[in-house]
């Protein structure tokens, strides 16, 4: 029993388990930070500059454009070789739209059958487009944003960038 003048033995952790602490704080101090990064690259694909909304061109070589249909968020691809808006069947059913008829429509993978309807929709920058007639796919991958609402803006494009005037 030690005596009071004697120190109490401390009992040091194993070697192996303070090596896997320190490469499960490095790991996760690295995972965070390139969730940081990534976040950022996301938001800055849209930005207003002055009364101008600016879209960068994506990873994918895409432009996206936050938005809303009937208050549910997305991420709208931004399709200018699209006649109308088309919306996944599986946002259209969470949005709860109402299909107004049957539709054939021909599509980059073939035609397909679907169904149109009604949406309001509300883009990032305070552009909106209220009771849209939306084409609704059931295997469409993300939300594309057509020339029906794209046709009633003032946009330009240039490498990499799509300058749209807000209106």
């Amino acid at each position: 029993m030690p005596t009071a003048e004697q120190p109490v033995p401390q009992k040091d952790l194993p070697p192996t388990f303070k090596l896997v602490t320190i490469w499960l704080v490095v790991t996760l101090g690295v995972f965070l930070g390139i969730k940081a990064w990534e976040r950022q690259r996301e938001a800055s694909r849209f930005q207003l500059a002055g009364q101008d909304i600016v879209l960068t061109r994506g990873d994918d070589g895409h432009f996206h454009w936050p938005g809303r249909v009937a208050g549910i968020e997305v991420d709208f691809l931004v399709d200018t070789g699209a006649t109308s808006t088309a919306l996944p069947q599986a946002l259209a059913e969470r949005a709860g739209l109402t299909p107004l008829g049957a539709v054939r429509t021909q599509t980059a993978a073939g035609a397909v059958r679907g169904f149109v309807a009604t949406a309001d929709i509300a883009l990032a920058g305070g552009v909106r487009a209220e009771r849209l007639t939306v084409t609704v796919l059931p295997e469409l991958a993300a939300p594309l944003l057509g020339m029906d609402v794209l046709g009633r803006l003032h946009f330009s494009q240039k490498p990499g960038e799509l300058r749209i005037q807000a209106p």
